[in-house]
């Protein structure tokens, strides 16, 4: 809920609507999800797995995969008290058989298939394994491959040295956001546009990140965001990938993992 309400420009949030999805879209996935996600005796694949059938019945659309396939392994860490690398370490086939469920029912645009591991079929791996298959194309499964580098390395302490300039959670999560979309062309943006597109993205973000984070006070670049957010939505441009590791950022912050 706290990263809907920050400007994320491309991205559905409390300045704009976009891509034929509203607020309350998103607030009621995140309700949904709430309630089972974090539910003590789940394993990883079963809170992604219920997390998204609930999604589906709030909404019947694809709000909040990339948001729930991040958030599921932190949660485990946090609910078990269980250091973030064992959790993924320990991730099973059946993991992998509740993830690739959930993820053929988000149905997420530009997924096609894949030579090995193809979500559509029954796992002969763990999830683990999976992402690490999928981790060069994608950026929520290189987090997972990856102990969470990006998110742990990059997007915390960028939240934080944020947050203690401007004491403003907001323009923190904005200044994350962007950060995370000028670091690298957006996996979600890639699929559907092709990598020239996604890297024509990126270059915008590092001009507009690198001016939001030399300002004194945030809100005197609002127009700018705007204007850039409008540019994006013109063109059905999403960056959807940037939009999860902000989210998974907040998680990792707020429930004090190490």
């Amino acid at each position: 809920m706290a990263e809907l309400q920050a400007i994320k420009p491309g991205n559905v949030h409390a300045f704009s609507d976009g891509h034929g999805m509203v607020l309350a879209d998103f607030a009621a996935s995140a309700k949904a999800a709430t309630e089972v996600i974090a539910l003590p005796d789940l394993s990883v694949g079963q809170r992604i797995r219920q997390a998204i059938d609930a999604t589906w019945v709030a909404v019947d659309c694809n709000t909040n995969l990339g948001i729930v396939l991040l958030a599921a392994p932190l949660i485990e860490a946090a609910v078990k008290e269980k250091p973030l690398a064992d959790v993924l370490a320990d991730l099973t086939q059946d993991d992998a058989a509740e993830a690739f469920a959930a993820i053929v029912k988000a149905s997420p645009a530009g997924l096609g298939d894949s030579a090995l591991y193809d979500v559509k079929t029954i796992p002969q791996c763990t999830l683990l394994q999976a992402m690490r298959e999928a981790a060069p194309r994608d950026k929520i499964a290189y987090q997972y491959a990856n102990h969470y580098a990006d998110v742990l390395e990059f997007g915390v302490p960028l939240y934080r040295q944020a947050l203690s300039r401007w004491q403003n959670s907001a323009w923190a999560i904005t200044a994350v956001y962007l950060g995370f979309l000028a670091k690298f062309p957006d996996s979600h943006v890639v699929r559907k546009y092709g990598l020239s597109v996604a890297e024509g993205v990126q270059k915008q973000a590092e001009t507009h990140c690198e001016a939001l984070l030399g300002r004194d006070n945030p809100k005197t670049y609002l127009g700018e965001l705007l204007r850039f957010d409008q540019a994006l939505k013109n063109q059905h441009i999403n960056p959807g990938t940037s939009a999860d590791l902000t989210v998974a950022t907040l998680l990792v912050e707020w429930l004090k993992l190490p």
